[in-house]
C-alpha cells in the first residue's frame, strides 16, 4: 500500500488555490492580451501603472464575489434576484450573453490566427477546431476534471513574463512610467484606461467567480442549498489568499505583455496592430523567433482557459434567474438549457469568424462596453454584499465595500473622461 504523499508547507498552499486562481487567469483572455498589447503599442510605458492600481481592486471585488457564492449557497444572478425584480436580470443576462458572445468569438479568431501562424493551416479550420472541442470538454467532462485542466492551463501566461525579459528592457525607465506615470489627458489614453478597467474588472468574472464556489462545495458533497449556505472563517481566509494570488498572477501577465509591446511595437514606431496576428508577427523581427513563439502559444493557451468561463458564466446566469438545473457535474439531459446557452454561445462565437470582423477591434470595443457596464453591475453586487438577510449574518466587511465603492466610482468617471474630453 502506498504511503499518502506528505504534507508540505508548498503542497498546501497549492491545494489552496483554485477558482480565484482560474478565474485571475481567465482575465487574461485573448481580449485581456489584444487591449493590453494596444496599450503598449499606442501608449508605450505609460499605462504601465494601471497593472499595480487595478489589481487591489480586482482582488476585492472578485473576493466579494467569492464571498456571496460561499455564503449564500447560491450563483451570483441567484443572490442579485432576491434584490432585483426579474425583469431586470433577464436584460442583465442577456448582456451578458451578447458580450460575452462576442469575445468568444474575437477570442477563437485570435486563437486561430495563432495557430495558422504555427502551423500555415488556414484560420477558420481552428476556429472551428477549438469551438466544438472546448464545448465538447465542457459537456463530456465534470466540474473537478475541468477544474484541473484550467488550472494547469494558468501556466501558459508564464509566456508573458518570459516574453518581456527576452527583450532587454530598462528598469529605472519602467520604473519610473509605473510609480510616477505621467497624467492622462487625451480622449484616447482615457478611452485605453476604460478599455483596460473593462477587461481587468470585468462582469463575466463577477458572474463565474461566485459559480464556482458553488460547484467547490456541490464536489465536496454539499448538494443541498441549506448545506451550502454560511462560511467558516478558515473557508473565508483560504479564499482571501487564493483570489489575491490569482488577481495578482493576472496583473503581473497585464504589466509584462504593455511592457513587451511597448518596448518592441512603440519603441519601433508601430502603434497601430489590427489583429493579435499583426501583433505576434510585428514581434518577430523586433524580439525574435522566441518571443513571437511565446506570444501566440501564450494567446492559444489562454484562450482555452478563457472560453469555458465566458459561456460557462452565462449559463450559469440564466439557469439561476429561471431556475433550470445547471452544474458542470450534471449530465446533458439532466440540465438541457444549461448546456444550450454554452453550445449557442459558442456555435455564434463561431459564425462570427465567417463575417470578417476584426477580431482585436471587437475586442477592444467589447472591453470598453465592460468598462461602461461594469460599475452598474458592482451597484448591484455592493447592495447584496451588505445585505445582512440575503449574507445570512456574514456580510463583506467595511473595508471591503469602500473598495467595491471606490471601483465602481473610478470607473464611472473613467467613463465619463472617455466622453467629456
Amino acid at each position: 500500500m502506498t504511503a499518502p504523499m506528505p504534507k508540505t508547507p508548498l503542497r498546501n498552499f497549492i491545494r489552496k488555490l483554485g477558482p480565484g486562481v482560474i478565474t485571475g487567469a481567465a482575465d487574461d483572455d485573448p481580449s485581456g492580451i489584444a487591449t493590453y498589447s494596444m496599450a503598449g503599442a499606442q501608449f508605450g510605458t505609460s499605462l504601465l501603472w494601471m497593472a499595480w492600481v487595478t489589481w487591489p481592486l480586482m482582488a476585492v471585488v472578485q473576493m466579494m464575489c467569492a464571498r456571496i457564492g460561499m455564503v449564500t449557497g447560491q450563483g451570483l444572478a441567484g443572490a442579485l434576484s432576491e434584490k432585483f425584480p426579474r425583469p431586470v436580470m433577464v436584460l442583465v443576462c442577456i448582456a451578458l450573453l451578447g458580450a460575452n458572445t462576442i469575445n468568444i468569438g474575437a477570442d477563437l479568431s485570435g486563437m486561430a490566427d495563432a495557430a495558422e501562424m504555427l502551423t500555415g493551416l488556414s484560420s477558420h479550420i481552428f476556429v472551428v477546431l477549438f469551438g466544438a472541442s472546448i464545448s465538447l470538454g465542457i459537456i463530456r467532462f465534470r466540474y473537478h476534471e475541468i477544474a484541473n485542466v484550467l488550472k494547469w492551463l494558468v501556466i501558459t501566461l508564464f509566456a508573458y513574463i518570459i516574453t518581456a525579459f527576452i527583450v532587454h528592457p530598462d528598469w529605472g525607465i519602467i520604473a519610473h512610467d509605473t510609480f510616477l506615470p505621467p497624467f492622462p489627458r487625451s480622449k484616447d489614453s482615457w478611452s485605453m484606461i476604460v478599455a483596460i478597467l473593462g477587461t481587468t474588472i470585468s462582469p463575466y468574472l463577477f458572474f463565474w467567480q461566485a459559480s464556482q464556489e458553488v460547484e467547490e462545495e456541490k464536489a465536496m458533497g454539499r448538494r443541498m442549498l441549506s448545506a451550502r449556505e454560511g462560511a467558516t472563517s478558515k473557508e473565508l481566509n483560504d479564499r482571501v489568499l487564493d483570489v489575491g494570488v490569482g488577481t495578482f498572477f493576472s496583473n503581473s501577465v497585464m504589466f509584462f505583455i504593455i511592457l513587451t509591446t511597448a518596448l518592441t511595437l512603440h519603441a519601433h514606431g508601430i502603434t497601430s496592430i489590427a489583429s493579435s496576428k499583426e501583433a505576434a508577427a510585428a514581434l518577430k523581427p523586433l524580439a525574435g523567433n522566441m518571443a513571437m513563439f511565446l506570444f501566440t502559444t501564450g494567446i492559444i493557451g489562454v484562450g482555452l482557459l478563457a472560453i469555458p468561463t465566458l459561456s460557462g458564466s452565462a449559463a450559469y446566469a440564466f439557469s439561476e434567474v429561471f431556475k433550470w438545473n445547471q452544474g458542470l457535474d450534471e449530465k446533458m439531459r439532466q440540465a438541457r438549457a444549461f448546456y444550450a446557452i454554452i453550445i449557442i454561445s459558442t456555435l455564434c462565437g463561431i459564425m462570427l469568424d465567417y463575417l470578417d470582423i476584426n477580431p482585436l477591434q471587437a475586442l477592444y470595443w467589447t472591453a470598453i462596453i465592460n468598462g461602461i457596464l461594469a460599475p452598474f453591475l458592482l451597484i448591484g453586487i455592493l447592495l447584496v454584499a451588505r445585505d445582512k438577510s440575503i449574507m445570512l449574518g456574514q456580510p463583506s466587511s467595511t473595508f471591503s465595500q469602500l473598495v467595491v465603492l471606490l471601483t465602481t466610482i473610478l470607473m464611472f468617471c473613467a467613463a465619463l473622461a472617455m466622453f467629456v474630453l
